[in-house]
């Protein structure tokens, strides 16, 4: 299933579960990563409030109904560990928990819910294999940089009990840009990271945050109606095409984005045709190189350009 950008419906009322004995009785049982918890009706609204400090992705699945999406879950624990807190992970076994399932009404298993200011929004509803599943969380936490979402969970537990010292907390390396986009702060945003990619050529997050950086600040103010008149008025303008472009690719049209620029760069020629190939390779890093839109975007750009 294609990533749908993040929508944010009204809140679900989730109060009934609040302080309801779990199954059993049983308490949450610690996972194996620091940043996914299995979840009860007793943690469940603790966790929903949670993502008021970072998004809380919940993973639905049912081991009796179908086994497949249990592997979804183990997965979906693993990478919470390699986002080291851009995300928490609430793993929901709707056949020990069948009340969260139905207070949420999911219509099917297995899905993943993500939840942002307690408002849920799905994401997806396919099992995947964990590159292509890495590669999808990846393009969410581009979007919440994009977005100006920049908070991050503490470990819940490292290899103990639930509640036990996890000891430092995520990766301080992106902390300074990701405050910066938080704060409204494009300009240090962009400067912070561009201090990253100096350092590190190859670490991709920081290249792909400051790809997302500067698309925020070149969209800073702009008339999303103005924009798209302009580029429907002057199809062959580099400037209002890369523009509205720009603006597709923040409000998750993606594809939209890059064919946009491919069909500039058929059109035109010499100064105008760089321009737009090289502002279309930006957006190329902006999502991420190994994004299945990206791939087929650079063959849609081989094409055009030979």
């Amino acid at each position: 299933m294609s990533q749908q950008p993040f929508s944010r419906p009204g809140a679900v009322d989730l109060s009934g579960l609040a302080g309801t004995p779990a199954a059993g009785g049983a308490a949450a049982a610690p996972t194996g990563s620091s940043y996914a918890v299995r979840l009860t009706e007793q943690n469940f609204q603790e966790t929903i409030e949670a993502s008021m400090t970072a998004p809380v992705l919940l993973v639905f699945y049912s081991p009796s109904r179908m086994p497949e999406s249990e592997a979804l879950a183990r997965d979906m624990e693993t990478l919470s560990g390699e986002f080291e807190g851009r995300f928490l992970v609430g793993l929901v076994d709707i056949d020990a928990v069948p009340a969260i399932a139905q207070a949420m009404q999911i219509p099917s298993v297995p899905l993943v819910v993500a939840v942002i200011d307690g408002r849920p929004a799905p994401l997806l509803q396919d099992v995947l294999p964990i590159d292509q599943l890495r590669t999808q969380l990846t393009q969410v936490a581009q979007q919440l940089t994009a977005n100006g979402i920049a908070g991050r969970h503490q470990p819940r537990h490292l290899g103990g009990a639930e509640g036990e010292d996890a000891g430092p907390g995520a990766d301080p390396r992106y902390a300074a840009a990701q405050d910066a986009l938080g704060e409204g702060d494009i300009d240090r945003a962009i400067a912070e990271y561009q201090k990253l990619v100096d350092a590190n050529p190859a670490d991709a997050e920081a290249a792909a945050g400051l790809a997302m950086a500067r698309i925020l600040q070149r969209t800073a103010g702009v008339d999303l109606a103005a924009a798209r008149a302009a580029a429907a008025a002057s199809p062959d303008d580099v400037e209002a095409q890369t523009l509205v472009a720009d603006l597709d690719l923040l409000g998750g049209h993606v594809d939209d984005a890059f064919n946009r620029l491919v069909d500039l760069v058929r059109r035109t020629s010499g100064d105008e045709r760089d321009r737009a190939r090289e502002h279309l390779v930006d957006l190329f890093g902006a999502v991420g190189n190994d994004d299945s839109r990206v791939l087929r975007g650079r063959q849609n750009l081989a094409s055009a350009l030979f």
